[in-house]
Parts: C-alpha cells; sequence; structure tokens
C-alpha cells in the first residue's frame, strides 16, 4: 500500500501531472490529426523518460564512474583542494550565519576526512555566485574551524564563479604558497569536468570523488519507471555536466 500511494502521488502531482495532461492531449489530438499527436506523443515519452531514476541514474552514474576513489595510501600530495557546489546566506549555523548545500557540504566532510588521514592542508575553491547567496569559501572556512581544522591549515578562493575560475583562482593561490600537487575533491558527477578544466592550467591533480547519487549496482524495481522531481533535476545535472565536458574541450 505505501508504494501505491507514492506511485499514485507521482502522477497527481508535478512533474508526472503534466505527462497524464499531455498524454489527455495527445487524445483529444489524435482524434483530428494523427501527425502532429504522434509529435507530441514522441516529445511526452522523452519527457517522460527524463523525469525517471531509471533515466537520470544511468545519467548520472556514467559520470561517477568516470574516476575510482582511491585508496588512502594511494593518495599522494600537498594540498587538498575542495570545490564548492552552492551555499546560502543568512541561515542559522552553530557557530554563526550560512550553510553549504548538499554537495558542498559533502565535499567539506571528505576534505576534513583526508586532512585527519594525511595532515595536508585544505584550499577551498568558491566565492559568492548569486546576490542572495552565501559566499562559499568564506563558509566552508568557519566551520572548518568548528570542525577543529587549524587556521593556519586553511587556504581560500572566495572569488571563483564557476569551474573555470576554480582551476586559475586556486593555481594562483597554490602559487604563491609554494604549493603544486593537489588532491581535488568534488562530486563524482563533477569530477570529470573538473579535472579537465585544472588540466588547462597546467595542473595534474590526484582526483578523490566524492558525493555520490546512484546507488551501485543499480537495481530494477517498478519506481524506477515512475516520474520524480529528483529524477528531473538529475537529469539536469548530468547533461549540463556533458555540456560543460564538452565546452571544456574546445
Amino acid at each position: 500500500m505505501i508504494y501505491f500511494i507514492k506511485i499514485a502521488y507521482s502522477f497527481v502531482l508535478p512533474p508526472g501531472i503534466f505527462i497524464v495532461l499531455l498524454l489527455g492531449l495527445v487524445l483529444w489530438i489524435w482524434k483530428k490529426n494523427r501527425r502532429p499527436a504522434l509529435a507530441l506523443l514522441g516529445v511526452t515519452l522523452t519527457l517522460y523518460l527524463s523525469m525517471t531514476t531509471l533515466v537520470s541514474d544511468t545519467l548520472i552514474s556514467s559520470l561517477e564512474q568516470k574516476y575510482a576513489q582511491p585508496d588512502i595510501a594511494a593518495v599522494q600530495g600537498d594540498v587538498i583542494v575542495v570545490l564548492g557546489g552552492g551555499a546560502t546566506s543568512g541561515t542559522p549555523d552553530l557557530d554563526g550565519e550560512g550553510n553549504l548545500l548538499g554537495s558542498a557540504a559533502n565535499r567539506l566532510l571528505t576534505a576534513v576526512r583526508l586532512y585527519r588521514q594525511t595532515g595536508l592542508p585544505i584550499l577551498f575553491s568558491g566565492g559568492q555566485v548569486y546576490a542572495d547567496s552565501g559566499n562559499e569559501a568564506d563558509i566552508a572556512k568557519r566551520q572548518l574551524i568548528g570542525l577543529g581544522i587549524p587556521k593556519q591549515d586553511i587556504l581560500t578562493d572566495n572569488q571563483s564563479l564557476n569551474t573555470d575560475q576554480n582551476a586559475v583562482n586556486t593555481a594562483a593561490v597554490m602559487q604563491a604558497n609554494g604549493l603544486s600537487r593537489p588532491v581535488l575533491v568534488t562530486s563524482g558527477f563533477h569530477m570529470w569536468r573538473a579535472m579537465l578544466q585544472f588540466e588547462h592550467v597546467g595542473l595534474n591533480p590526484l582526483a578523490y570523488p566524492t558525493d555520490y547519487i546512484a546507488s551501485r549496482p543499480m537495481t530494477l524495481y517498478f519506481s524506477k519507471f515512475v516520474p520524480s522531481p529528483g529524477a528531473v533535476s538529475t537529469t539536469g545535472l548530468a547533461l549540463k555536466e556533458y555540456l560543460g565536458i564538452l565546452a571544456a574541450r574546445f
């Protein structure tokens, strides 16, 4: 019964309700002209598939498996570079205001754990992307200190607004501090594009992906075929990364 209710909700709430409405429109048009009805049916099916975790997990998993997470014994470098992934401003935190969003927080957590294993300094890269978002590096520094990381082991780039600027500004901070061998921490889905951008500025990082979205191995069950807002977001995220990878190659 629980799963039946979940499935029913999926088709009476967005985005599933839009598929139901489009299918109704297809049936209405079919009675008058089959050619545009078939075209609309094709668009509807494409939208439907993009809203399912079957498609979204497949797309995001293909990005996340590009780089494997190395064993801790293989982590060799002189600085842990963490890329931001969004932050809020004015939101309450234990020791101030502003919080990192989910992906950025997961990356920061991984960096702290790596620090405790390796003792390498942490360089967090990320600025204030929008007028109402938080400055990622400033928030990360406060949270790192709150987690017990000494100030002298924290470096920041609080100006970068995208992955390209992350790479350029990180290279400048590293050069100013005599660092040259970064261990790059970012989400698994983002690592491929990030590595390309860092290689463009002459760095050769060790990839340490984290913040995975798709489980392994992927299992098929009925809910994988049900539209969900999360699947829409993940599909869009994966397609954005592929477009970014394509752009980074030129």
